[in-house]
């Protein structure tokens, strides 16, 4: 019989809170792609870039790409930074979240 892989399984699965993770903010782009015809909320930014950015703790999540120069690369080193993203509703409500930029110090 073949050993199933642990995997991790989320706090809806299981009714458990899992350990807490802080991660460093730092990844690699795994895959990127322009966005030409933006979501309702996102028309007056596009075209932009969304990357999948794996995480150097392992994790994959998705973000904008922002303060590039050319095209992005993949392997290209990335770090997390809070941006704005968008400006809501009549009152102006500016919501903010975090996109990666292009690593700006040298790595040790």
């Amino acid at each position: 019989m073949e050993k199933k892989k642990d995997r991790v399984r989320t706090l809806a699965e299981t009714g458990v809170p899992g350990e807490e993770v802080t991660f460093s903010g730092r990844g690699t782009v795994y895959s990127y792609t322009i966005v030409l015809n933006a979501p309702e909320g996102f028309e007056e930014q596009a075209p932009y870039t969304i990357a999948l950015v794996q995480l150097d703790e392992g994790p994959m999540v998705t973000a904008q790409l922002t303060d590039l120069e050319g095209e992005p690369e993949i392997g290209m080193r990335v770090e997390m930074v809070t941006r704005k993203l968008r400006t809501d509703g009549e009152a102006g409500i500016i919501v903010y979240g975090y996109k990666f930029r292009p690593f700006l110090l040298p790595e040790a």
